[in-house]
């Protein structure tokens, strides 16, 4: 038997709000330098009330083979991402449109 979806009436598997909610996030994607030079790309910007975010943090660590987390609204991941970040997004389906890059400072090397 299937699960009905209060709000809709129809079966759950048939409702898709997470789809449209991904869609209209605005989502920020950036590299930081954290403890003992360690590099994390960033991605803040999703609303965790409408998306799964730790889903979406399992999914890009099992694609991108890295560890991170996800929580309060944001995406952290071990490792420089930065080429591949945004056409895996896309892939788990958030819109081109609505994916900022900022791009990451070039480091001055050892002082």
């Amino acid at each position: 038997m299937t699960d009905i979806d209060p709000i809709t009436g129809l079966p759950k598997e048939l409702s898709s709000w997470e789809d449209i909610a991904k869609e209209s996030q605005r989502i920020t994607v950036s590299i930081d330098r954290r403890k003992f030079g360690k590099t994390y790309t960033v991605i803040s910007g999703i609303n965790e009330h409408e998306v799964d975010i730790k889903d979406i943090a399992k999914k890009l660590k099992n694609k991108l083979a890295c560890g991170g987390t996800g929580k309060n609204g944001e995406v952290s991941l071990q490792g420089d991402h930065f080429r591949t970040i945004k056409e895996n997004l896309i892939e788990l389906g958030f819109s081109a449109d609505t994916i900022d890059i900022i791009q990451p400072r070039k480091s001055r090397g050892r002082r």
